[in-house]
């Protein structure tokens, strides 16, 4: 039996051609996303500029200048520095939630997109993996034009800060991937809202965002320490101070990376098992 001839490399010959790879068939489904984009990005602007200026003006500014003239700040540091790394990871935490609840029940239920994408040479993990691109994208891009307003206001001590660029994307996916699998499993918009209230609020009330954890009562620390915000929060403020590797500052970057790491990959297996159940039934 002769051999099939090799397919030609290049997809744009007559005749067969080779099987479109997983970049290829990712970067198409991020071409599509990005048209949504570009007829949205105003609104992203507004709302990924405004509302961490108004958080930095508030906290860090107002309240801040009370805090320092009555304890000469947190930590040893004035509480705008102190401050700014947590309301850029709570930031990045709130963007992520957004990207991951609504939309997302649109895509599957509302005007299956997902379903249409899954009708072309796609598959599941494509359809995942080019959402996810996306959105690290504008977790990215906020996070460091907020970086950048906050280090004029002097809330920036080093260009270590540069790394709460991709701490910010790394505590984003660690809501992003657990929270497509919740709204791939779900029929119901509402739970959306219970989240929204019940754990994203509180999170960042008590994740060491505004205050160290260690002021809240023994019994509620440890739930503080099992959450994303308090782990990418504890790893970016050495970060902004100018010593990412304290050793003496937290858990540990090694640990706060792990935990981080861990929520993204048993999300992401959650969120591939149940899109498959859900996309390809």
């Amino acid at each position: 039996m002769s051999a099939l001839p090799e397919s030609p490399r290049s997809r744009l010959v007559h005749g067969e051609r080779r099987p479109l790879s997983a970049v290829e068939r990712t970067w198409g489904l991020v071409g599509f996303h990005l048209t949504l984009l570009r007829r949205t990005w105003r609104g992203l602007v507004v709302s990924r500029f405004l509302t961490p200026v108004l958080f930095l003006a508030a906290m860090g500014i107002g309240i801040g200048r009370l805090v320092d003239r009555s304890s000469g700040g947190v930590a040893g540091v004035p509480y705008l520095q102190y401050v700014v790394p947590g309301i850029v990871m709570a930031s990045a935490m709130q963007w992520a939630v957004g990207e991951s609840t609504w939309p997302v029940m649109t895509l599957i239920k509302w005007n299956q997109m997902y379903a249409a994408m899954l009708a072309a040479p796609t598959r599941v993990a494509d359809v995942l993996r080019a959402h996810w691109v996306v959105v690290s994208f504008g977790i990215a891009w906020g996070s460091g034009v907020f970086i950048a307003i906050a280090a004029l206001f002097g809330g920036v001590r080093s260009w270590w800060a540069l790394l709460g660029v991709p701490i910010a994307v790394l505590t984003a996916m660690a809501f992003v991937a657990p929270l497509f699998w919740f709204a791939a499993r779900t029929d119901n918009e509402e739970g959306f809202t219970t989240i929204f209230r019940l754990v994203i609020t509180p999170l960042m009330l008590f994740s060491g965002t505004f205050f160290p954890v260690s002021q809240l009562p023994i019994w509620l620390q440890p739930v503080a320490w099992v959450t994303p915000l308090w782990h990418g929060t504890e790893l970016a403020r050495p970060a902004f101070l100018g010593d990412p590797l304290d050793p003496g500052h937290g858990a540990g970057w090694a640990i706060h990376l792990a935990v981080l790491t861990a929520y993204v990959v048993v999300g992401g297996w959650g969120a591939h098992r149940a899109f498959r159940a859900r996309l390809e039934a």
